[in-house]
Order: structure tokens, then sequence, then C-alpha cells
């Protein structure tokens, strides 16, 4: 995907949260309450073919549960959808634990289920999805008040780094405060870009 198409699709969430911050929804809030959704929509994509995946999302709690309904009966079974998945079992708790619906106005609720349907996710690479999340949390760590920009890392800092390191192929690259993934996808390419790689160091 260009760079004109992730920029696009960045601005299309991005205006959105333009929206919801006059009804209250922090920056900061409005990132976490996308992972949410972002979540449970890829989590639908897979499970259908060519993927055919068994995400183990509740029938309850499934994506086109949220898009079915709207008003006050959305509101409350989104609440519902969260405290279902935060007592699941594995990386749905990790993720959904302690969740909670912030975008108060059950019309902007829908406004943001609304966008996320109109996109197949798991259409785009994994360097992609990256990249538009990255610029999110960029938008959000420009927000003074939120305090989020100790959590961001710009790309141009990322790949500077990264040279510096020289990453190796056959290593372990471990990056333990992993946000959208820009070290690992910044070591991957380094790698691809100054070794050959056999079969078994491309698998690895």
């Amino acid at each position: 995907m260009s760079e004109e198409n992730i920029s696009a699709i960045n601005k299309k969430i991005w205006n959105m949260a333009d929206v919801l911050r006059d009804d209250g929804v922090s920056n900061i809030d409005y990132l976490e309450q996308i992972t949410y959704l972002l979540f449970l929509k890829m989590c639908d994509e897979y499970s259908k073919p060519p993927f055919n995946k068994d995400m183990k999302i509740p029938e309850s709690c499934k994506w086109e549960t949220l898009t079915n309904k709207k008003g006050a009966e959305l509101a409350k079974h989104y609440k519902e959808v969260l405290e279902t998945l935060g007592e699941q079992d594995g990386i749905l708790k990790e993720i959904y634990g302690s969740a909670q619906n912030k975008i108060n106005t059950p019309a902007m609720l829908l406004r943001v289920i609304n966008l996320i349907d109109k996109e197949t996710w798991t259409a785009f690479s994994t360097d992609v999805k990256g990249a538009i999340y990255e610029g999110l949390l960029e938008k959000t760590s420009s927000d003074i008040k939120s305090g989020a920009g100790q959590y961001f890392t710009p790309r141009p800092l990322i790949n500077t780094m990264v040279k510096c390191i020289a990453p190796e192929p056959n290593k372990s690259i471990c990056d333990p405060c992993c946000g959208s993934g820009g070290f690992l996808i910044s070591s991957k390419n380094f790698i691809e870009d100054n070794y050959i790689l056999d079969e078994k160091q491309k698998n690895f």
C-alpha cells in the first residue's frame, strides 16, 4: 500500500478523534477504544475464508453483534462485550481485562464502528498496520496534555538506533516496550537489506 493510502486512512481515523474530543474523549482514550474495536474486527476477518481461524471470540461478542445495533442498545451491548471478553482466558483477558467504553454517546460509538467496518484490515500487511497505528500514536503523543510522548519513538530515530545495533540473522530481537512494532519491523528490514538469507534464516 502506498504512503498516500496509509496517510488517507490515518486522516480518516484521526478525523473521528477530533469529533470525539468534543464529546469529552481524550486522544489517548480514543487510541485505546480504537484498539479494542480493531482487534475485534480483525478477529472477525480471520474467522472467515480464506483464514477460517478459531479466534475464541464468544458468539455474543462477535463483530456483527456491534454492527447490527444502535442507540442505547448498542451502548449497553458494547459494555457487555467488553466485560465478557475481559473474563476470557489468554490474550483476550490481557487486552480486555479492565476495558471500559469511554465513548459515551451511542451515535459516536456507531460512527467509529462503521468507520472500522468499511476497511478490510487483514488485507493490509503487518508493516502497513504498524504504520497506521504508529501514525495514530504519533498524533496522540503530540498532545502535550495526554503525556503520551513518552510512549512514542519517531521512525527516523528507530531506524538510526537499529543501524547502530546492526541486528544479525538467527539472533533473537526483543522490544520489551513494543507498541506499533516499529523496532521489530525496522530490524527485519535491516536484516533483509544487509544479508542474503537462506530458507532456514528466513523462517527464523
